[in-house]
């Protein structure tokens, strides 16, 4: 029996007059992991984005995938597929681009005379360890990079996939060049199936951070995104959870909904939520300027308005009681280590 989508629909994009529909019986065009998800080379000549948005705590990242098979409603990378001529809704779980040579683009990268030692994401977009990571590698390729130049890197994923590479993440966090950053978005069973349906159950995300902790690998705790209406009541506990199974810090993010993720998630909350739809709905808009998006810096991660500070405050109290740190929500990391293999074993100095 096939997995359940995410998405619910599949709007036109914006920026391509067709929308690409993958032909099931069509031959030499990828392999697929289950009917209708398709894997694309991505042939990228480069591999580090950078943002300039203030409220995002790195400025370069690092994305070994375009597209996600994890079809969570409500993800704001889903319009990023708009630019590649395919959709947000569907397209976006299953087409999925690989930079196969996302390793040799990235040592590259590092070796430039121009590369100043830096944090680099993985991922800003889509999840560096979604279930085709199993068999390609990709995103274990670039740690085994990363390590050998000791540039920093902060990883965030939903998946118990990312205890394979336990043993590269540990000797990175010896060195203080790494955290994982863990996405839990709710302890309830049911709601996960149908709002992040291939993803790894609140269970086995909270058995991945306590055997990160356990390696000595700092793990951070990303409770995103609190829908209202659906899991913000679980804030207490989730802090909980995540500061018995090893994390040092947390932080959150309010549901966004920018450019064609709006609809997506609405048709989703009808089909799944109908009698909580205006309730969800109506809390956002309050949150958001009587909006369902606000995408001005400052604001669109967290909102504002009556309903907003609430969050805050209920936030604020699950940190002190879970003993959980906010001040600084992520560890810092250290720049200094840098080195270029096979040229010289000195740290670059700055």
């Amino acid at each position: 029996m096939a997995r359940k989508r995410g998405a619910a629909s599949n709007p036109a994009p914006r920026f391509a007059a067709h929308a690409f529909e993958p032909d099931p019986d069509a031959a030499g065009h990828g392999e697929a992991t289950e009917p209708g998800t398709r894997f694309v080379t991505d042939a990228s000549r480069s591999i580090i984005s950078r943002n300039t948005s203030p409220d995002i705590p790195f400025d370069a990242s690092l994305n070994p995938y375009r597209g996600c098979e994890h079809g969570c409603s409500y993800c704001y990378a889903r319009p990023s597929h708009e630019y590649l001529g395919l959709s947000a809704g569907l397209d976006f779980e299953r087409v999925i681009f690989v930079k196969e040579n996302a390793a040799a683009l990235l040592e590259a990268e590092l070796r430039r005379p121009s590369w100043k030692p830096q944090l680099l994401q993985l991922s800003g977009i889509t999840d560096p360890y979604q279930p085709v990571e199993r068999r390609l590698r990709v995103t274990r390729a670039c740690l085994e990079v990363l390590l050998q130049f000791r540039n920093p890197v902060g990883v965030i994923t939903k998946n118990h996939l990312v205890t394979r590479d336990t043993d590269l993440l540990a000797r990175l966090a010896e060195q203080q060049l790494t955290y994982v950053s863990v996405s839990l978005t709710t302890l309830e069973e049911p709601l996960r199936r149908v709002m992040e349906p291939r993803t790894a159950t609140a269970e086995r995300r909270l058995a991945a951070m306590r055997q990160l902790s356990g390696a000595g690998v700092p793990v951070h705790a990303s409770i995103a995104p609190v829908i209202p209406g659906l899991n913000d009541h679980e804030l207490p506990a989730l802090l909980e959870a995540a500061a018995e199974a090893g994390a040092q810090s947390a932080s959150y993010t309010v549901l966004r909904l920018p450019g064609a993720v709006e609809g997506i998630f609405t048709d989703w909350l009808e089909e799944e939520f109908p009698d909580r739809r205006d309730k969800v709905l109506g809390r956002i808009r309050e949150m958001r300027g009587g909006k369902l998006n606000n995408s001005g810096f400052g604001q669109r991660m967290r909102g504002h308005g009556t309903y907003a500070e609430q969050l805050r405050g209920l936030f604020r109290l699950g940190l002190r009681r879970a003993g959980l740190s906010a001040d600084r929500p992520v560890p810092e990391l250290r720049t200094d280590l840098f080195r270029i293999p096979g040229s010289s074993e000195q740290p670059r100095l700055f």
